[in-house]
C-alpha cells in the first residue's frame, strides 16, 4: 500500500461548493465506512454534501458525470475485491477510465476512493476508522474539494497583457 509520499491533510475551507458523493452497494460494510469518513470530510471543510447509491462498481461512472454536471466536485466509492476470474482487471480498468474520462470532459473534480483490494482485510486497513492505516473515503474527499478550490482560482484568474 502507498502509504509513504501521500500529503498531509490541509484544512480546506470549502464553504459554497457542492459535491456529490456516489457509493455502491457491493460490499456495503466496506463502502460504509468510506462513505462516512468522506461525509466528515466534506462537512469539515464547510461543503454542501449530498449522496447518492449504485449496485456496483460499472454502474458509478454515469451517475458520476451526471452529478458532474450538476456539482462543483464528485466523490465515487466502492470496493471491488479480487477474486478467480480476470473480471477484477475489467472492473477495475473500466471504473478508472470513465471516472478519468468524466473529470477531463466535465471539468469537474472527480475524488476516486475505488478501492482495488487482493482481500477483504486489505479494503479494512484502507477505508478509515479504528484501527485502519489509511482514509480513502476522507482522502478522496479532499482530493476532489482541493481540485475544486484550484480550478475555482483557474477559472476566475485573467491574464494581463
Amino acid at each position: 500500500m502507498a502509504t509513504t509520499g501521500r500529503p498531509e491533510p490541509a484544512k480546506l475551507k470549502a464553504e459554497g461548493l457542492s459535491v456529490a458523493v456516489v457509493a455502491t452497494a457491493w460490499n456495503a460494510g466496506i463502502v460504509d465506512k468510506l462513505r462516512d469518513r468522506a461525509l466528515s470530510a466534506g462537512k469539515e471543510a464547510g461543503a454542501s454534501v449530498t449522496t447518492f447509491e449504485v449496485a456496483g462498481a460499472l454502474e458509478l461512472p454515469v451517475i458520476v458525470q451526471a452529478c458532474a454536471q450538476r456539482f462543483d466536485a464528485v466523490v465515487a466509492l466502492g470496493c471491488v475485491i479480487r477474486g478467480a476470474t480476470a473480471h477484477f482487471d475489467y472492473v477495475c480498468d473500466s471504473v478508472t477510465e470513465g471516472l478519468t474520462r468524466i473529470a477531463l470532459d466535465e471539468q469537474t473534480p472527480v475524488g476516486n476512493g475505488v478501492l482495488t483490494v487482493d482481500s477483504e482485510a486489505q479494503a479494512v486497513e484502507r477505508a478509515g476508522g479504528p484501527g485502519a492505516i489509511e482514509d480513502k473515503g476522507a482522502e478522496a474527499m479532499w482530493a476532489a474539494l482541493g481540485a475544486a478550490l484550484e480550478l475555482e482560482k483557474v477559472r476566475n484568474f485573467s491574464v494581463k497583457l
